[in-house]
């Protein structure tokens, strides 16, 4: 294993022992910043900015990886290229980390609502799929990895916003959920070298 792999592993291990670290602590009680923005944006779900908002959380919620993934599927069986089927390993692990572990959390949502709140499904989506992109722009088009970086944070950021506004999460389940993302990401990127430094290449 290269030192280069190595540090992406500890990397992502250090930001999944984050996320639990972080799951297990709220899972309590909220801290006093969760409650402090729930209380501030109280009711708003129910006000014309929540109505808005209402809309526009499902363009930054589960159809961003399952559109994106939709693409991959198309570009691997026209290229035949090995990247995809990766690509597509990575999003589905990332993508799905949050439906898998909020039973371990079993956190409540900040107003009645179904299913649980640790972490955000939502904001995993858009950054599952940020991440995905980079990981896709580092292997056909490393000149992209910043714009795209750009995009998919500010995106990432949108959809925390929304969930919050609505008040179906609390502020440390969207961070969690990207914490989640990154530390599952590096360490299923790291195994299937997909990061930089590990000689990742594409067919095309």
């Amino acid at each position: 294993m290269t030192i280069t792999r190595t540090r992406w592993f500890v990397m992502g291990l250090v930001l999944l022992g984050a996320f639990i670290a972080l799951g297990m602590f709220v899972a309590v009680h909220p801290t006093t910043l969760d409650s402090a923005i729930a209380n501030a944006l109280h009711g708003e779900y129910d006000r014309p900015v929540g109505k808005v908002v209402s809309w526009l959380t499902d363009l930054f919620g589960p159809i961003l990886p399952y559109a994106f993934a939709l693409g991959l599927i198309v570009q691997g069986l026209r290229k035949r290229d090995p990247l995809y089927p990766k690509l597509l390993g990575v999003l589905a692990l990332t993508g799905y980390t949050s439906t898998i572990v909020k039973p371990m959390f079993d956190r409540a949502r900040p107003r009645e609502y179904p299913d649980l709140s640790y972490p955000s499904g939502h904001v995993g989506s858009v950054a599952s799929t940020g991440f995905v992109a980079v990981l896709l722009c580092v292997a056909v088009a490393p000149h992209l990895i910043r714009r795209i970086v750009v995009l998919f944070a500010a995106a990432t950021v949108l959809s925390a916003v929304f969930r919050i506004i609505l008040g179906v999460h609390w502020f440390t389940d969207t961070v969690g959920a990207v914490l989640g993302v990154l530390g599952v990401g590096l360490l299923a990127a790291a195994a299937l070298r997909l990061l930089p430094g590990e000689g990742v290449t594409s067919q095309e």
